[in-house]
């Protein structure tokens, strides 16, 4: 496929993405292949570790390839969408629950199906452009692909700023986070992808000191407010423009679900129970939410002013992370 680049290297699998011009974001039969090759490996003797990266210096993979899904739901079709993310999530939880290391090298942008890759991985090294994101409430969906996961896992209120905000973290605030693991410069890591290979053994990472984190400093006591509302007026009364700028962009209705999504997967036992949940969601969001115009003013467009319309009652919200009639996520493709 043009778009991955996969084979076996001495005593590592190898997966690059290919397509630097787009961004290397995520196509269905991008996740596709990667979940097909992490079944072939897993058993593989000469695979002891699994690296991947990507072609280019301005991106990793900077979100999922949705403008299939934009279509389709166009269209009238959702299935397109539902089948597309639910396939995605599966190879995240593969990712995630791997026997073997998982080596993500992750430069340049790092956002959606980015992380849903990287940042499950059981090695996450990052460098000086590194910028990560989970910035779905911008384009009306949520944070998915496991990203709930990692939101409701970071420290303090964190995931709840991220996941509300779309803010972007460098390396040092992605190492705090949770999102990553390592930093070491870009230009060091040729030198130890080849190590990882010839030798295959997670020993040879040696990272350098986590740079500095200004997320670490913030006071992010206003997104412990029960709902959007209540934190938008705390950011009113601390005067944080900033902060209330970004929510005031994003839409309504995805807020609401991102808020209750993180601190839902705080309880989680395991990602596949946040996959479970996000997936309530996205199965309908290019039928219920704000996604679709999200996705044409930002995307398609690209006017950047989304006119909002999704229902962000409680009530609402509690229906779209309700349980699926067809019993939602299944898991037997990753056993």
């Amino acid at each position: 496929m043009a778009d991955i680049h996969i084979r076996k290297d001495r005593r590592a699998g190898r997966i690059t993405f290919t397509r630097p011009q787009a961004l290397n974001a995520l196509s269905h039969d991008m996740a596709l292949a990667i979940d097909a090759t992490l079944d072939d490996w897993r058993d593989d003797p000469q695979v002891q570790l699994v690296i991947i990266d990507a072609e280019g210096e301005r991106a990793f993979c900077a979100g999922g390839d949705i403008a299939a899904v934009y279509r389709a739901g166009l269209a009238g079709d959702h299935q397109v969408g539902r089948d597309f993310f639910r396939d995605e999530y599966q190879m995240n939880a593969k990712i995630a629950e791997y026997p073997k290391p998982i080596v993500a090298f992750m430069q340049g942008f790092v956002m959606g199906g980015g992380v849903g890759v990287g940042g499950h991985a059981s090695h996450r090294i990052v460098c000086d452009s590194t910028q990560v994101a989970m910035p779905e409430a911008g384009i009306g969906l949520i944070p998915d692909v496991g990203g709930s996961w990692l939101l409701g896992h970071a420290p303090g209120r964190v995931g709840e700023y991220l996941g509300l905000t779309s803010g972007r973290m460098g390396p040092g605030d992605a190492i705090f986070a949770g999102f990553a693991d390592t930093y070491l410069p870009f230009d060091e890591w040729p030198a130890l992808i080849e190590r990882l290979a010839a030798e295959g053994d997670i020993a040879v990472i040696k990272g350098r000191p986590r740079p500095d984190a200004p997320l670490e400093g913030m006071d992010l006591s206003a997104f412990g407010g029960r709902n959007v509302d209540e934190i938008m007026a705390s950011l009113q009364s601390d005067i944080d423009e900033t902060s209330l700028a970004a929510l005031n962009r994003n839409s309504p209705l995805s807020m609401a679900a991102t808020l209750a999504l993180v601190r839902a997967a705080r309880g989680d036992l395991s990602i596949r129970d946040s996959l479970a949940r996000e997936y309530r969601f996205t199965f309908r969001a290019t039928a219920e939410s704000d996604f679709l115009e999200g996705v044409r003013a930002q995307i398609i467009d690209k006017d950047r002013k989304p006119k909002w319309s999704a229902d962000a009652s409680d009530g609402n919200v509690r229906a779209l992370l309700g349980p699926l009639q067809d019993g939602g996520l299944t898991w037997e493709e990753c056993e």
